[in-house]
């Protein structure tokens, strides 16, 4: 097997299986909020555990009363109450098997919301480094694979301890000599238990590793902007091969941990077989000496099953326990990811805004290593118009996404209206923020459920004056749905100028107190351009607004123009003054025109 070798049970490598109190402590605290169901699976297993008694004693009867006095009456009364037993049994089965099932989908729906919640509140620091298939796979294999131990496992281990007590209360009653030898062999049950649980953790973590980075494959290639690449370059055999090499992997590491135990139950089943032998060998030689009867024997052989069944599965119980703990500890790794934007204890929550912007000496990295934004200081007054310029990397958007707090400023101050937006809640600041991206994320949706994202109870002529002033109404009413019209997949059944568009109503439809445009026009052709100019001053009117763009020719005419290069502000004022300046801004602007006019 290609990467890990052939994993033998003596590896020294393997590593040692922790499990703490902290964390049974908390993967119990799920199961407290449905006690009472549990309560009631723990009295049906109860139940189960004694009536199980009932047939094998039953038998006894039968063979020693029944059947010699040939008493046809007490033969038909035993073997009926022994069936109606069974019957019992299985019914209570029945619903004990519906509760814990409840109990433990139940569980994994709150596990599910929980883990979905935290995702969303992080930053997109977060979600700029973790690979896409890991959050696929933590939120759907990992939670789904911890649901047969919250089902089958924990139940499981309960109904065998409570079965194996009971059992073996009943056989020292019947006959302690013969329970003492049929409890001889129980401590060779738990040999293998060990060695097999740390194979199996080992292999369970690398499957899912796999599983991770298969789920990552599958989520990138197949995507349309991964499909086209494959396309464009010819590379389906090379990402065949990838996917069908680690597909092979992941089988191999699956087949490997199935067969993990199979000297294991061996040696079960072989333990399993002595017990009862020795039984048949000594209850037979009491028999001889007129101690027991063969009744007794028979029965005792019957609950001699019942005892051993529940050990061979606490022995798979701790094996399936020890591979669960793998998955649970990736699950609160996710959890114990702290949130590194979040509100603050006494978060300011703003009704209105005037839509003052300051930065204040604010510098920041991605990496501690590498400053991204060194030193930024800037004022914009409310209902003024910020143009970004510079070259690509200089920090543009960098900057704009500090002001919702996408990302929090690793040094110096940014502030709404005189206050630090640390200050504000984030729910607050960011309704009073709109953005408009250079491509703009439509969900699979219709064109009106993409525009009410923005405001949900919005009004069928909200929506279309929203459209209307992003000039992009005239063509949706010529789908044959109109504004039921589904885009796609990321809207790819739109033009980039059409999907600006309508991304540009959302946000008018929001109606922000601040608007950011990041290279908002810069993929679009010269019509679609032309009809988003049109717009845009309506979009801007009374507004703060913070815009990006390479073409220079869109930022003329906003009041303050940044120019930035390596993460600092070099040069910033008005247009015509920059011109005069000579600058990095008269570089770009000359650069850009002089290419434009040949």
């Amino acid at each position: 097997m290609r990467g890990y070798g052939r994993m033998r049970f003596e590896n020294e490598n393997t590593p040692k299986i922790k499990i703490s109190k902290a964390l049974l402590k908390r993967i119990s605290s799920y199961f407290s909020a449905y006690w009472k169901h549990l309560l009631l699976v723990l009295l049906a297993i109860a139940l189960t555990s004694l009536l199980g008694l009932v047939p094998p004693i039953l038998i006894r009867e039968i063979i020693d009363k029944a059947l010699p006095g040939k008493n046809l009456h007490l033969l038909a009364l035993l073997t009926g109450a022994s069936l109606l037993a069974t019957i019992f049994i299985g019914l209570i089965g029945v619903a004990e098997n519906y509760l814990s099932t409840w109990v433990a989908l139940h569980i994994i729906y709150d596990i599910k919301n929980a883990m979905y919640k935290h995702l969303e509140f992080m930053s997109l620091q977060f979600f700029s480094q973790v690979k896409p298939g890991d959050v696929i796979t933590r939120m759907t294999s990992d939670i789904n694979g911890i649901q047969d131990v919250l089902r089958n496992t924990v139940i499981n281990f309960v109904r065998n301890i409570l079965v194996f007590v009971v059992t073996a209360a009943a056989l020292i009653t019947m006959n302690w000599k013969l329970a003492l030898l049929g409890l001889f062999v129980v401590p060779f049950f738990t040999l293998p238990t060990r060695r097999v649980g740390k194979v199996r953790w080992t292999i369970a973590s690398q499957t899912q590793e796999k599983l991770q980075q298969l789920n990552q494959i599958i989520q990138e290639t197949l995507s349309i902007s991964g499909s086209t690449l494959i396309k464009i370059f010819t590379r389906e055999e090379t990402e065949y091969q990838k996917f069908k090499n680690l597909n092979q992997d992941v089988t191999e590491l699956m087949i490997k941990e199935a067969v993990a135990g199979r000297w294991f139950r061996m040696t079960m089943s072989i333990f399993t077989t002595i017990g009862p032998m020795l039984i048949y060998f000594y209850g037979g030689y009491l028999f001889i000496q007129d101690e027991i009867s063969v009744g007794a024997i028979v029965a005792f052989v019957t609950l001699l099953s019942r005892l051993y069944g529940p050990i061979v599965q606490l022995s798979n119980t701790h094996i399936d326990l020890t591979r669960s703990l793998a998955l649970f500890e990736r699950i609160f790794e996710y959890f114990d990811m702290k949130h590194d934007v979040e509100d603050a204890p006494n978060a300011i929550a703003m009704a209105q805004v005037k839509g003052e912007v300051a930065f204040c000496n604010v510098s920041f990295a991605y990496q501690p290593a590498s400053p991204i934004l060194k030193d930024i200081s800037f004022h914009a007054a409310p209902n003024t118009m910020i143009a970004l310029v510079g070259p690509s990397g200089a920090g543009k958007t960098t900057i704009t996404n500090l002001i919702p707090r996408l990302y929090d400023a690793g040094e110096g101050t940014i502030t709404l209206d005189g206050i630090d937006t640390r200050q504000i809640s984030l729910t607050s600041l960011r309704a009073h923020i709109g953005m408009v991206m250079q491509e703009s994320y439509l969900f699979n949706d219709s064109i009106r459920e993409n525009l009410l994202y923005a405001k949900s109870d919005a009004t069928e002529e909200e929506l279309i004056t929203a459209c209307q002033k992003a000039n992009i109404h005239d063509f949706i009413i010529t789908l044959p749905d109109g504004y039921n019209t589904i885009v796609g997949n990321r809207g790819v059944k739109l033009s980039g100028g059409e999907k600006q568009r309508i991304a540009i109503a959302r946000v008018i439809l929001k109606d922000p107190s601040i608007i950011i445009l990041d290279e908002a026009t810069s993929s679009l052709d010269s019509l679609s351009e032309q009809l988003i100019q049109e717009a845009m001053e309506p979009l801007l009117t009374g507004k703060t607004s913070f815009i990006i763009a390479h073409r220079l020719s869109t930022v003329m005419a906003a009041d303050i123009i940044l120019v930035l290069e390596n993460g600092r502000i070099v040069e910033s004022g008005q247009h015509v003054a920059l011109l005069q300046q000579g600058g990095l801004y008269k570089t770009l602007y000359d650069t850009q025109f002089r290419s434009h006019d040949h």
